[in-house]
């Protein structure tokens, strides 16, 4: 970047090295990521970073039981989050036992042989701290955040709770029915519903396809031995990152993580050895659940294509073609005057209420495509099909490079503000960085990844990913008008003359 009549600020020792860092992953950068073009060619309308940018370096150490641990300090901080990160979610399961891993995050806090659940909860409000948990598909995360100095304190209780849960009887009967009410508040939501039958169709027959939450029956029917059974399977060290930002230590972390996770299980298959044993399918169909009395009309419409994995190099275009189709919502009153062609037709014509743009990455594959809302289904289902399909198909024949400056620019922005975003965020993002890639990408990468991807690259990327493919497509409310299944598939290329 360019520093005449730039402000520098003298960089912490610990960020010295980030210049020829960020220099040697620039020249790294894989061939197929720009297309054949110029990687980094002179825009004037592209926002530019300095390379010496300051920030805190992400450190790593892997403890001899394979477990690794990984810290970004900031000195100035007076909190700390710690997240213990495990390479297991849904897709880890099968038809009998789905439902079992989000079974073990409520099961986490009720109790183990040190602690009871009582003195679990006033040992955390004591330290003012705040535990969460969350399942995903590939990966289930346990964190707290607390004053700097409980941090060894709160490592402690995360460690008691994931090696040494009791999993009484008692507590497996109360959760059952949370579950099963937490179920039922989901399937109130209908972007959840759409996403997790996108999943069921898209993947069917493979294990992505499984929902997070499991089936009725499965949670009604899961006992002890399936919870120990999964831990012992799943929960092993070398499958697990231990992950802390904001006040925090690196040595003196590792030391208490190695003490207090030493007794954690060392054998098992890892992740990659289940994904390959049981890889995805990818299955062009459709889910259409036909509501004629009860959704005044409405419609939820999801249109997604098979997308590019966590380490695929074509994931970053996926990314700027995500924020170039960009996003839309009726109660924000904008639209009409957005860059993205998608939001400006839908606006002017009120084709839907809103609409988003996925690009969800997995271990082998992944999921892009477009959700969208729409309230007048009976008159706007048509167009609006015919829109979303013409927004993913014309990036493989024409992308204007003052929408692809902007999306850079965009994409850019909404990265820094994530990195920007509190320890909670640095911690979460450094756990998964560290389970999908296995390292942290650093900010000035990430940016000359962004910027190595010209016009003729994201086109081939587009085609890669869209030119005549078989879409997923879940169709949920008043989808009489919703055009046949052919149709969606004849559109993903364009007769050209």
């Amino acid at each position: 970047g360019q520093s005449r009549g730039r402000a520098r600020v003298a960089q912490p020792p610990a960020m010295s090295l980030l210049r020829a860092g960020a220099r040697r992953a620039f020249s790294a950068l894989p061939a197929v990521a720009n297309g054949g073009g110029s990687a980094l060619s002179a825009v004037p309308s592209r926002l530019e970073f300095d390379l010496d940018m300051a920030v805190p370096e992400t450190r790593v150490t892997v403890l001899p039981n394979g477990l690794r641990v990984a810290t970004e300090a900031n000195p100035a901080a007076a909190t700390s989050t710690v997240g213990v990160f495990f390479d297991a979610g849904s897709r880890y399961e099968n038809d009998t036992t789905v439902g079992t891993a989000h079974f073990l995050e409520h099961m986490a806090f009720k109790g183990t042989a040190k602690r009871s659940m009582a003195q679990i909860e006033r040992e955390i409000e004591d330290m003012g701290a705040h535990l969460n948990a969350f399942t995903s598909r590939e990966h289930t995360c346990y964190y707290a955040m607390c004053l700097k100095e409980n941090l060894s304190q709160c490592t402690d209780v995360l460690a008691d709770i994931l090696q040494n849960s009791t999993y009484s009887e008692a507590a497996i009967e109360r959760e059952r029915s949370v579950i099963l009410r937490e179920m039922e508040e989901v399937e109130k939501q209908a972007e959840e519903m759409v996403h997790d039958h996108l999943h069921a169709t898209a993947y069917q027959h493979s294990p992505l396809a499984n929902p997070i939450l499991g089936s009725s029956d499965n949670v009604k029917s899961v006992t002890k031995a399936d919870l120990e059974s999964y831990v012992k399977a799943h929960y092993t060290a070398p499958r697990t990152v231990v992950a802390a930002a904001g006040a925090v230590d690196h040595d003196k972390f590792v030391e208490d993580v190695a003490r207090q996770f030493e007794g954690m299980p060392t054998g098992g298959l890892s992740a990659d050895e289940l994904v390959t044993a049981k890889p995805t399918t990818w299955t062009g169909s459709e889910v259409r659940m036909r509501d004629d009395y009860s959704s005044d009309n409405q419609l939820r419409l999801a249109v997604a294509f098979e997308g590019a994995s966590w380490t695929d190099p074509d994931s970053v275009a996926l990314m700027l073609i995500r924020e170039m189709i960009g996003s839309y919502s009726a109660s924000t009153g904008k639209g009409v005057h957005a860059t993205s062609e998608l939001s400006q037709r839908v606006a002017a014509n009120g084709m839907a209420s809103s609409f988003n743009t996925f690009s969800t990455c997995y271990k082998d594959t992944g999921l892009f495509g477009i959700y969208a809302e729409c309230d007048d289904a009976w008159n706007h289902a048509g167009d609006l099909s015919w829109n979303i399909s013409h927004a993913l198909t014309k990036n493989v024949y024409t992308v204007e490079e003052s929408d692809l400056e902007r999306a850079k620019n965009a994409l850019k922005v909404s990265t820094l503000a994530a990195a920007n975003d509190g320890a909670v965020a640095t911690a979460l993002d450094i756990g998964t960085s560290m389970l999908a890639y296995g390292r942290r990408i650093p900010l000035a990468e990430m940016f000359a990844r962004i910027d190595a991807v010209d016009v003729a690259g994201l086109k081939r990327v587009a085609e890669r990913f869209f030119l005549d493919k078989d879409p997923a497509i879940v169709a949920w409310g008043s989808t009489q008008n919703v055009p046949d299944y052919t149709l969606f598939q004849r559109r993903t290329f364009w007769l050209r003359y």
